[in-house]
């Protein structure tokens, strides 16, 4: 994607003022409203906001915004935020508002609060602790193939570079370190289409699909602890699909399978497990993504817990710190916001989420 030089002036008819509290600074990046693949009003506004800053040097992607210190520390920390949200609704989602100690409205939850965060930080800390990187990124909301970071990490992949991570992503002020990777396959099973008036004369392949519905019944997931983190584990169908017309006897049915798996293995290993439970049927792979671990022995990710002093948690979801962990760079997820209530028409984060936040990554890096 074309990237801006450093020296670029941004134009922007948005404005954001990095000298206002945490708050009312998420309010104002709320409110510029960037659905994926609308979000160069944002983009431009967080660039403008970050080139006047001389303690960063700043590089434009696409909408995607980065923004690095080069102070020779030892260690270098990535703090990464999508600037994306997903669509409004018939519900007035904008502009933001208050309502007894919350913020509501579109992205206060996912995740414009980690990047109001993440903007007070770039202004404030000028020396911090270890070298930072600021990573605000386009399009996690939808298809991978338009995903900020993961378009980085082909093209520029240096920018990125860095011993640890921290997704701001909504995790209700804990930390959740590395993420379940997913895969689902499709499971078929094969009839003989007949007449439904003469069953006979043909075999349901629907019918067949109950044995692999019984064989997820009766499936028990495991809990594997991985770096002190206990991910449990599960096997679900999320689909099925069979026949072509009310009168005639299905010869195939598709039963759609999730597996969400620990990060202690990895897609060729979970598929193996998945064929292992489904043996005598046809399996085929349709999308997977890997985990990630949370390296929480690491000297920067003890350094991160013991400044925050929160309850750490494993990741059961997929995020985005498995882009990082393909990189070699351990990651974990920690941002205002309960991902309950992510997407949903009362969108709504209690604001001293935001300004716990702040002033935990202060002591971890001011």
């Amino acid at each position: 994607m074309p990237s801006t030089s450093p020296s670029a002036e941004p134009t922007t008819s948005d404005s954001l003022d990095l000298s206002a509290d945490v708050t009312s600074l998420t309010a104002a990046v709320c409110d510029i409203e960037s659905v994926s693949q609308g979000e160069a009003a944002l983009a431009g506004a967080i660039e403008a906001a970050l080139r006047p800053l001389a303690h960063l040097e700043v590089t434009r992607h696409g909408n995607t915004v980065v923004a690095r210190t080069s102070l020779g520390r030892a260690e270098r920390v990535v703090l990464a935020g999508h600037i994306d949200t997903v669509p409004l609704t018939s519900v007035p989602n904008l502009p933001t508002r208050h309502v007894e100690g919350e913020l509501w409205g579109r992205g206060t939850v996912d995740m414009k609060g980690g990047v109001g965060v993440m903007l007070r930080i770039a202004a404030q800390v000028a020396e911090p602790t270890r070298d930072l990187t600021f990573l605000f990124y386009e399009c996690e909301e939808i298809d991978g193939k338009f995903n900020g970071l993961a378009i980085l990490a082909q093209t520029a992949p240096e920018l990125l570079a860095g011993d640890f991570a921290v997704l701001l992503e909504p995790t209700n002020g804990a930390i959740e370190g590395g993420c379940k990777g997913t895969l689902r396959v499709e499971i078929v099973t094969k009839g003989i289409a007949s007449h439904s008036a003469r069953p006979w004369k043909g075999h349901n392949a629907i019918h067949d699909a109950a044995a692999v519905l019984s064989r997820l019944t009766a499936y028990e997931a495991e809990t594997i602890t991985v770096d002190g983190l206990d991910y449990h584990e599960a096997l679900q169908a999320v689909g099925i699909s069979g026949g072509i017309a009310g009168n005639v006897v299905p010869d195939r049915c598709t039963v759609t399978v999730n597996y969400r798996y620990a990060p202690d293995k990895d897609t060729e290993e979970a598929l193996a497990h998945v064929r292992r439970v489904f043996e005598g049927f046809d399996v085929t792979l349709t999308d997977a993504a890997d985990g990630a671990r949370p390296g929480l022995h690491l000297p920067a990710a003890q350094a991160f817990i013991e400044a925050l002093g929160v309850e750490v948690n494993p990741k059961e979801g997929w995020t985005d710190v498995a882009r990082f962990s393909a990189l070699g760079i351990p990651a974990v997820n920690y941002g205002p916001g309960d991902p309950n209530l992510a997407h949903m028409d009362d969108e709504r984060c209690p604001v001293h989420q935001y300004v716990d936040a702040e002033a935990a990554l202060l002591r971890w890096l001011g």
